[in-house]
């Protein structure tokens, strides 16, 4: 899959595709001077998926957001390198986008405009455990 937004309708798409994306917090950067955020998730594949199957799929997926002019964290300490967050939604806002995460984790970016890059590399892998918001 690769998708370019460069409007709220487009965001939508994207953040859709991102639903329950799995993202590392050593898969995240921001750079200032270059105007861009980006990072690595693992990503289910819901375009593919079929309700009551016993297999799913997830890739691996780079995203870019660019310009980006600052950027706002709650509930992600970079210094947890490990640490996994799990992303919900993308929200566009007046000047910002915001990634919320499971747990009450997020992050505001303030940006000039939507410019977004999502590109899966790689080959899917299968996965037992599809993503469950029933108890939500």
């Amino acid at each position: 899959m690769k998708l370019k937004a460069v409007d709220k309708e487009d965001m939508t798409v994207i953040a859709a595709s991102l639903q329950d994306a799995l993202v590392l917090i050593d898969d995240i950067a921001y750079f200032p001077e270059d105007e861009q955020f980006v990072f690595v998730a693992n990503r289910y594949q819901w375009e593919t998926d079929k309700a009551g199957a016993k297999e799913h799929a997830r890739t691996t997926t780079g995203v870019t957001f660019s310009k980006v002019t600052a950027v706002r964290r709650k509930g992600v300490d970079r210094r947890d390198g490990d640490g996994m967050l799990s992303l919900l939604t993308i929200e566009v806002l007046p000047g910002a986008l915001q990634l919320t995460f499971s747990g009450g984790a997020a992050i505001r970016l303030e940006v000039s405009g939507i410019l977004c890059h999502l590109q899966d590399v790689g080959e899917p892998w299968p996965t037992r455990w599809r993503p469950d918001h029933a108890s939500a």
